[in-house]
């Protein structure tokens, strides 16, 4: 394996899944692991994929950015909460300025997104038919990181 093919599958991987920077780079570290060179190679391979990285930058593959805004609006889709969300961008690696950022940016588009999120998750979990006592519904939307005044006006 060398530079070309390390490169070749870090954009293989960019063509079928959206990723962080730092997630690419965990996942071609994971990839030259796997591999049957010496553990010098691996070494070397490792240390080639922050050039790697660079060049996928340069030419906009990869934006930190961009991934993390488009995350943000898929999730709040699909009946995630804030919290979820943020912890989610957290584990692929993504700073918190930069989730923060995007984070007010999506308030600023739609002051309720976090309102109709919870609206999704209760309608997915059942929880506006089941005939569960509130205090159950409360609880499982207060795991799933909706705030108390959000389950409140879902629930309500």
């Amino acid at each position: 394996m060398d530079e070309k093919k390390l490169l070749k599958y870090a954009v293989d991987y960019l063509s079928k899944y959206d990723s962080s920077k730092n997630n690419l780079v965990n996942v071609l570290k994971r990839k030259i692991l796997r591999s049957n060179e010496t553990n010098f190679e691996k070494k070397k391979l490792i240390d080639i994929i922050e050039s790697i990285i660079l060049k996928l930058e340069k030419n906009k593959f990869i934006d930190d950015d961009r991934y993390s805004s488009t995350k943000i609006l898929s999730l709040s889709n699909s009946g995630k909460s804030e919290n979820f969300i943020f912890n989610y961008l957290i584990k692929k690696g993504v700073s918190k300025s930069q989730i923060q950022n995007n984070l007010n940016l999506m308030k600023q588009d739609n002051d309720n997104w976090q309102l109709e999120s919870a609206k999704i998750f209760a309608k997915k979990k059942k929880l506006l038919e089941k005939n569960e006592s509130y205090e159950k519904k409360l609880a499982k939307m207060a795991r799933a990181g909706f705030s108390y005044d959000i389950c409140k006006k879902i629930l309500g």
